[in-house]
């Protein structure tokens, strides 16, 4: 399937670009996961956002592929949120509509509110022709997503493993990782799995969203790098619970010991 998202300057949507894409309910059909999708933006309406636009006018600016789709925990209204996997930045824009026409076929019974539509069904001879146009030279192939790493002031010297093994880092680069953060907490919300502490329900706004990503399969059984599922590797921890979960080197506990260690101080 091949689709074509968009992602406003200005927009109620929590998207998260190249991380996450946020929307209702009725794209969830044209949106499931292994989705080729095509980034787009509308005209530019705030010159404020000028500089983080490839161009003014409509234009597609990257493609991607939809990797899971999962219920907005957050919504009233059943939106979901749609982890993003593979997300390759133009260098140049791709302008929507050409002096031949457009891109995308519209139909005549959309020709007045077509471009209302913030997910588009497109065949693959039009993705094919719209990335055509960014040859491998153009594309930012390596490019790193450029997102701030808001978890800076987090300890990540928590882990577990043998001291000096190359192998004991790779906790650190898999929790430090922005784009597994933001999918992790999408996904699982910023309570703490194991207790329960919400940061921002105890000290306000100013803590909102504050919480630890903690990796669920210890260190020493990692062997070496692997793709980190946001979903099932990955857990929200709270300052103190991931502590003590790297509270000795030599062992990880696992998010069920740490669960009944709290249930029953007194049998530890």
């Amino acid at each position: 399937m091949y689709t074509i998202i968009t992602e406003n300057d200005e927009s109620q949507w929590d998207d998260d670009t190249g991380v996450l894409y946020h929307f209702p309910k009725r794209y969830l059909e044209h949106l499931q996961p292994g989705t080729n999708v095509i980034y787009y933006k509308g005209k530019l309406k705030n010159k404020a956002y000028s500089e983080k636009r490839l161009s003014k006018a409509p234009h597609y600016f990257a493609l991607a592929k939809i990797e899971k789709v999962y219920p907005d925990k957050e919504s009233t209204k059943g939106d979901y949120l749609a982890t993003v996997a593979g997300y390759v930045p133009f260098k140049n824009p791709v302008i929507a509509k050409t002096d031949s026409g457009y891109f995308e076929v519209i139909p005549e019974n959309k020709k007045s509110n077509y471009w209302r539509d913030g997910v588009r069904v497109i065949n693959k001879s039009i993705y094919d022709s719209i990335t055509a146009l960014q040859p491998a030279s153009n594309v930012s192939q390596s490019a790193a997503i450029s997102v701030p790493d808001s978890t800076n002031d987090i300890n990540y010297e928590l882990e577990s493993g043998i001291e000096g093994q190359v192998k004991s880092r790779y906790i650190t680069t898999y929790e430090r990782n922005p784009k597994l953060r933001r999918q992790a907490i999408a996904i699982h919300g910023c309570s703490c799995k194991a207790c329960g502490f919400n940061f921002g329900d105890v000290y306000g706004e100013y803590a909102e969203g504050y919480i630890h990503i903690h990796h669920v399969q210890p260190v020493s059984e990692l062997g070496g790098p692997k793709e980190v599922d946001p979903e099932s590797d990955l857990v929200p921890l709270c300052a103190n619970c991931h502590s003590v979960v790297h509270r000795k080197k030599g062992s990880t506990l696992s998010l069920s010991q740490l669960i009944n260690m709290i249930k029953h101080p007194s049998n530890q």
